[in-house]
C-alpha cells in the first residue's frame, strides 16, 4: 500500500509539473506590420483580405488591429517613412476553403497575384499538395494564400 501511495504521489506531482509547463508555453498572439499610410493598409486588410477589424487600445489614429484567427491578430501601425522592398520568403500566410474563389475576389478588385516565382495569375503546388498564391499589400508586405485544410 505504501508503494502505491508513493507512486500515486509521484505521478500527481509530475502531472502538476507538466501542466504548469504547458500553461506557460509561449503561443502566437500577434504580428505587426509598419505602414506608410494607415488608411490604405486598413482598407486593404478589410476589403482584400476580408479580416475583421477589432478594437485597439491606443485610439491614436496610428493603429488598426484585425482578427486573423481564434487567438491571433494583425496589428497595422503607421509611421513608416517610405515603402521598402520585402523578400517573399518573409510573408504572412492565410488559408481559404476555395483558392479559385479567392482568386476571383482578387481579380474583381484588380489585385495582382501569382506563384512563388512571380508568374502572374499562376498557382504553385507545394510538395504537400497544398495550392498557393502570393500577393503584396500596398506597403509591399508579402502574403501567401493557400488551400491548406489542416
Amino acid at each position: 500500500m505504501k508503494s502505491f501511495i508513493k507512486i500515486a504521489t509521484t505521478v500527481w506531482i509530475l502531472s502538476l509539473s507538466l501542466q504548469s509547463r504547458a500553461q506557460n508555453k509561449p503561443h502566437f498572439n500577434h504580428t505587426t506590420i509598419y505602414v506608410t499610410d494607415l488608411a490604405r493598409g486598413t482598407e486593404f486588410y478589410t476589403k482584400v483580405m476580408m479580416l475583421e477589424p477589432i478594437p485597439e487600445p491606443f485610439h491614436d489614429s496610428r493603429h488598426s488591429w484585425f482578427k486573423m484567427g481564434d487567438h491571433s491578430e494583425l496589428h497595422v501601425v503607421s509611421g513608416a517613412k517610405e515603402d521598402i522592398a520585402h523578400d517573399v520568403n518573409i510573408h504572412l500566410a492565410f488559408a481559404v476553403s476555395s483558392l479559385p474563389d479567392f482568386m476571383k475576389h482578387l481579380d474583381k478588385l484588380g489585385i495582382k497575384y501569382g506563384n512563388f516565382g512571380g508568374e502572374p495569375n499562376k498557382i504553385a503546388i507545394r510538395p504537400d499538395k497544398v495550392n498557393q498564391i502570393y500577393l503584396q499589400d500596398p506597403d509591399g508586405y508579402w502574403i501567401e494564400v493557400n488551400d491548406d485544410n489542416f
